[in-house]
């Protein structure tokens, strides 16, 4: 499992949104030049976020983007699992039954559950309001370059 720059990038875009709404909304393009992603890129993520309810949008010239929840409400997995679809390390654990013919006698099996078990356990239990946390604690993006 290698998480994308989509999965990437919608978490930085999430955390961006968190850390500067102020209860207004977040323009694309103050966001692209903060995180230093392609404004056209970020269009492609946001509206999968916006569809999905993550993201609520405004139109117009105080337009812009804030977020559906507070933060807390938020798993680092929703969101990679929203924009990556599974994040299960190999093809015979992305479905919730494993069909593959090989699974009775597969010797990796077992260590495939516990990577993924792992993985899921981790990306479940950071919440956006850890990850904003985090960022503030090494400061904002503008002052460093992150994640």
């Amino acid at each position: 499992m290698k998480i994308s720059t989509r999965g990437r990038y919608a978490l930085r875009l999430m955390i961006d949104i968190a850390i500067n709404s102020g209860g207004v909304p977040v323009r694309i393009k103050d966001i692209a030049r903060r995180q230093m992603i392609s404004e056209k890129y970020l269009e492609q993520i946001v509206s999968v976020l916006h569809k999905a309810g993550f993201v609520r949008s405004s139109r117009g010239p105080q337009g812009g983007y804030r977020l559906a929840r507070a933060p807390e409400e938020y798993t680092a997995g929703a969101i990679l699992t929203l924009i990556e679809g599974s994040l299960a390390p190999v093809a015979c654990l992305e479905t919730a039954e494993n069909e593959c013919p090989r699974q009775g006698y597969c010797s990796t099996l077992h260590l495939w559950e516990m990577v993924d078990e792992a993985v899921q356990k981790v990306v479940n239990s950071v919440t956006l309001a850890d990850l904003v946390a985090w960022q503030r604690e090494l400061g904002t993006a503008e002052k460093k370059a992150v994640l």
